[in-house]
């Protein structure tokens, strides 16, 4: 026999017992078919344009990979129909001569100031936005971007971007790091010291450590007359000290679309040298004939085998050499690697990346040849 239910005396209409309605689903009780004691979810956050935040970094995070593994292999294959000079079945000659690991390797070395000069921004940029979003006005607190971006990557990731920028930029540019690393892990001065006092005597004293190790480069600088490796040495530095922190709410979201255009405009400006820029090195090949006359052929060498050296020529064209009338080659640089200051900073060249710094101590770089002139 069923149980009653419970009742109530006292109704209005009549003196009987009143039925009194059972709640099914009490506020506290757990989900349907959830075990006993567990707790009920929570409810979804959604952003004004209906997305959870889970759902929000999964696409911001598919986003960032995709750009980061999809622009260099795009960047290399321009680079082979630039190289070819246009033409289809030069184009077919270098993409079965030149294999994928040898291209992505000179895609890495040519380019990658302009991968780390990108990822430096991005993460910059999308550090100070991110500090800033809560001065959004309601109903508008969507994440830049850049922000979202800056959010979803791993610190290790942004750091290393940071260490491929150092030993890759030139060292006439490597001050430029200093506002860029502060934006980027929001380091201000307050971090240095919770005291004032303390704080500018340490601040005084980075700066003037700094000035001092660059004194003799800067003294050269204003005497040769160039202004402009004095400004990229000192300003830099200076803008560190206030470039963190919070922006006004009122200029978030047109300094966050105007960046994020400026970005992607300066990667087009820079990436057009880097599509430019030969797969293949530059020689000089010097080809003998039966009257005893010899030829210099400049360009790029394809492939070599037991008949023939095919050369690609720097004028356009593929030639194809006997390999018994090779008489000499030599290897040239582009006009792009020589030098345009006559600066040093302790016997590195400003124009020189740390790489290359040291790679020019352990192989220093010896005349130019004169076939190559």
């Amino acid at each position: 026999m069923s149980a009653a239910p419970a009742t109530a005396t006292g109704g209005p209409d009549a003196g009987g017992p009143v039925p009194v309605p059972r709640d099914p689903t009490p506020p506290d009780a757990p989900p349907e078919g959830a075990p006993p004691g567990q707790p009920a979810k929570e409810p979804v956050r959604l952003d004004p344009a209906g997305l959870d935040q889970a759902e929000r970094r999964a696409r911001a995070s598919q986003s960032f990979w995709t750009a980061v593994v999809g622009v260099p292999a795009v960047f290399s294959v321009l680079r082979l129909g630039v190289e070819a000079g246009g033409e289809l079945q030069t184009t077919l000659l270098l993409v079965a001569n030149v294999g994928p690991v040898n291209l992505l390797a000179g895609f890495l070395t040519t380019a990658a100031r302009l991968l780390s000069t990108a990822l430096v921004a991005v993460f910059a940029l999308g550090a100070v936005l991110g500090a800033s979003v809560d001065r959004l006005p309601p109903g508008g607190r969507r994440r830049p971007l850049f922000a979202r971006w800056a959010e979803i990557t791993p610190a290790w990731f942004v750091a290393a971007s940071f260490l491929l920028a150092l030993v890759t930029w030139p060292l006439l540019y490597l001050p430029l790091l200093v506002p860029a690393a502060a934006a980027a892990f929001q380091f201000t001065p307050e971090r240095l010291h919770e005291r004032p006092i303390p704080r500018v005597l340490i601040i005084a004293a980075l700066l003037g450590g700094y000035l001092w190790l660059l004194l003799p480069t800067l003294r050269d600088a204003w005497g040769q007359g160039e202004p402009l490796p004095v400004l990229l040495l000192v300003v830099p530095p200076l803008l560190a000290l206030g470039i963190a922190g919070p922006l006004p709410g009122a200029v978030i979201r047109p300094l966050a679309s105007v960046t994020q255009a400026a970005v992607l405009a300066m990667l087009v400006w820079a990436a057009l040298p880097v599509i430019s820029t030969p797969v293949l090195p530059l020689t000089v090949t010097t080809v003998g004939s039966g009257s005893g006359a010899t030829e210099d052929v400049r360009g790029h060498v394809v492939t070599t085998d037991d008949v023939n050296m095919v050369i690609l020529q720097e004028q356009g064209g593929v030639r194809y050499v006997p390999v018994g009338q090779v008489r000499a080659q030599v290897l040239c640089p582009t006009e792009e690697e020589l030098p345009r200051h006559r600066l040093r900073i302790h016997d590195f060249h400003v124009e020189d990346s740390l790489l290359e710094g040291l790679g020019r101590r352990v192989r220093p770089v010896h005349r130019i040849d004169a076939a190559c002139r």
